[in-house]
């Protein structure tokens, strides 16, 4: 089982979240490609910490909103969203060039994730501009949804993920961040019902009962004031039940 976070996710002088402490614990790592944050030099310095440390990298784009974080949706036509996917992702193989760095998958950010989870089209787009893109990327996609189906269509080596840190509604998707009972507290409480989910492929939601989800890759978000302790709660926790995290894709 993998163990990634959406990291490099500061811009300029102002930092989010402990990505070296973060890059210790996990095995890949989601660097931002200057659209929902992120700059070069932000970039470059993730990038060849990741190397450094051994962790497989994967490109992170969303909506160009730094304001919202990426977490609104920017209307955009599906052939727009293509070619803005394309510009992030490159860029970051650029910089990645030049960090002795080489970028492995692709996974989209919040609003543009959660878009391509419910609409075919948004997604075809995504998986049009990855497929595109040298490299042979691959796709990190949540679980369950029409982004995950559309790279397997098209043939994309195409992973699962599930989120240790975000509550889950009975459809599958992720509760929305305005809910209060978005966000789950704690890492004992995050790994208790990890290990749970891997023991019996079920995902607890709000509001209904527990629904089955495939996953290659569990999610810890850089940005929260919880990230380190529950990364690395899980890192221990899975390790001491046999599965020491290790990448889903070198």
């Amino acid at each position: 089982m993998d163990l990634n976070s959406d990291l490099g996710e500061g811009f300029g002088p102002w930092a989010m979240g402990n990505d070296a402490a973060m890059l210790g614990l996990v095995t890949s790592a989601n660097i931002a490609c200057g659209g929902h944050a992120s700059d070069p030099d932000t970039m470059f310095t993730t990038l060849r910490l990741a190397a450094e440390r051994g962790v497989t990298i994967g490109a992170h784009p969303g909506y160009a909103d730094r304001l919202g974080f990426g977490r609104r949706v920017i209307p955009m036509e599906p052939a727009e969203i293509a070619r803005m996917v394309a510009a992030q992702v490159g860029a970051l193989q650029g910089v990645a060039a030049l960090a002795g760095a080489r970028v492995a998958y692709v996974k989209a950010h919040g609003a543009l994730a959660n878009l391509a989870a419910d609409r075919r089209e948004v997604a075809d787009a995504i998986v049009a501009a990855v497929r595109a893109l040298p490299g042979n990327l691959a796709i990190l996609a949540i679980s369950g949804t029409e982004l995950e189906a559309a790279g397997r269509a098209a043939g994309l080596p195409t992973y699962s993920e599930i989120f240790a840190d975000r509550a889950y509604l009975p459809n599958g998707r992720l509760v929305p961040r305005a809910r209060p009972d978005a966000m789950i507290h704690g890492a004992e409480q995050a790994a208790d019902r990890l290990i749970r989910f891997l023991e019996t492929g079920l995902m607890p939601v709000v509001g209904g009962d527990p629904i089955p989800l495939a996953a290659q890759s569990i999610c810890v978000h850089g940005d929260s004031p919880e990230a380190v302790a529950m990364a690395t709660e899980i890192r221990a926790r899975l390790t001491a039940a046999g599965l020491p995290p290790s990448p889903f894709v070198k």
